[in-house]
C-alpha cells in the first residue's frame, strides 16, 4: 500500500473507534477499587503511541510527567526498554481485550491499513497484532455506548478455583462466568472475576505452558488497579497476609501515590490513588 494511502487508512481508523473527550475510568466498587492500567515494556514507544492511538482509538493524555494512553475503563501506559521483553505468550497474563461497537467497520479499517490479524472461529471476534508480540483481543458489540472500551484481562493459572476465591477476598471481584467468544465449535464458559471496568477471566493452563511464568519482566509487565483510598487497601491487604513489595510511592510530580505487590500465581500488580489526570 502506498505510504499515502496506508496514513489516510490509519486515520480513518482513529476516527472509526476514537474514544470521547470523556472517557475515564469507571466507578470504583464497595472497597474504593476499579480498573485502572495496563503497563507494557516495549523497545519502540513512538510506535506503540501509534498503534494504541491511530489503530486503537485512544487518546494521548497526561498527568504530570506520566503519558497515558486513554480509552473508556482503562489506561495503556509504555516504558522504554532497551532489549525486548519476552512477549506475554508462556506468562500467567496471557493477552487483554476490548470490545468494539461497530466490528465490521473496525475489521475493514484494520485490513485497509495493513495491520496484522488473527481471525478466530467467530467472525465476530479477532485479536489485533501489537508490536513486542502484544496480542489484543477484540469483539464486536453493537450495544456499546463508546466506540471501544475496556473488556478483560486474561489469566492462564494452575489452579482456577484459588484465583478466583483470591482475587474476591482482596479485591472484591464478583465471581461469575462468561460464554468463550471464541468457541464456537465446542462452546463453553470462563470463570471470571469481575471489577469494575474490567472482567479477569481465568482458563486452565495451556498443555504447552504448563507452568506460566510471572509477568514481571514480560512485554504485559503488570496491570494496575486505582483505588481511593490506598492506606485504607492496603491495611485490608495486609491484614490478609499480603506482601506489598515496597513502601508507598508518590510520583514525582503529581499526587499519584503507588504500590506493588503480586498475587500468588506471578501476575504483577500495581495500585494507584488519584491517576486520572484532573
Amino acid at each position: 500500500m502506498p505510504a499515502r494511502m496506508r496514513i489516510l487508512a490509519l486515520s480513518f481508523v482513529a476516527a472509526l473507534v476514537a474514544a470521547p473527550a470523556a472517557a475515564q475510568l469507571v466507578e470504583p466498587n464497595q472497597v474504593g477499587l476499579r480498573m485502572g492500567h495496563i503497563h507494557l515494556a516495549v523497545t519502540d514507544v513512538d510506535a506503540h503511541t501509534r498503534f494504541w492511538t491511530a489503530v486503537m482509538g485512544g487518546t494521548l493524555v497526561t498527568h504530570g510527567p506520566l503519558e497515558l494512553i486513554e480509552f473508556p475503563g482503562v489506561y495503556i501506559m509504555l516504558r522504554k526498554v532497551e532489549q525486548a521483553a519476552p512477549p506475554p505468550a508462556g506468562a500467567i497474563v496471557n493477552h487483554f481485550g476490548f470490545i468494539v461497537q461497530d466490528m465490521p467497520k473496525a475489521l475493514a479499517a484494520w485490513k485497509a491499513a495493513n495491520i496484522g490479524i488473527e481471525p478466530t472461529e467467530n467472525p465476530n471476534e479477532v485479536y489485533v497484532l501489537a508490536p513486542d508480540g502484544i496480542r489484543v483481543e477484540v469483539y464486536g458489540e453493537p450495544a456499546l455506548a463508546t466506540p471501544i472500551a475496556m473488556n478483560h484481562v486474561h489469566f492462564y493459572p494452575a489452579d482456577i478455583p484459588a484465583i478466583k476465591r483470591w482475587y474476591v477476598r482482596m479485591f472484591g471481584a464478583n465471581p461469575g462466568r462468561r460464554p468463550c467468544v471464541a468457541c464456537v465449535s465446542k462452546p463453553r464458559m470462563i470463570e471470571t472475576g469481575d471489577l469494575p471496568g474490567v472482567i479477569l477471566s481465568f482458563s486452565p493452563v495451556q498443555p504447552a505452558v504448563p507452568n506460566p511464568a510471572p509477568s514481571k519482566g514480560r512485554a504485559i509487565d503488570h496491570i494496575g488497579f486505582d483505588v481511593q483510598d490506598l492506606d485504607e487497601l492496603i491495611r485490608s491487604l495486609e491484614a490478609k497476609g499480603v506482601k506489598l513489595e515496597g513502601p508507598v510511592r508518590q510520583v514525582p510530580g503529581t499526587k499519584v501515590r503507588i504500590a506493588f505487590l503480586t498475587d500468588p500465581w506471578g501476575t504483577y500488580i500495581e495500585l494507584t490513588e488519584g491517576l486520572s489526570p484532573k
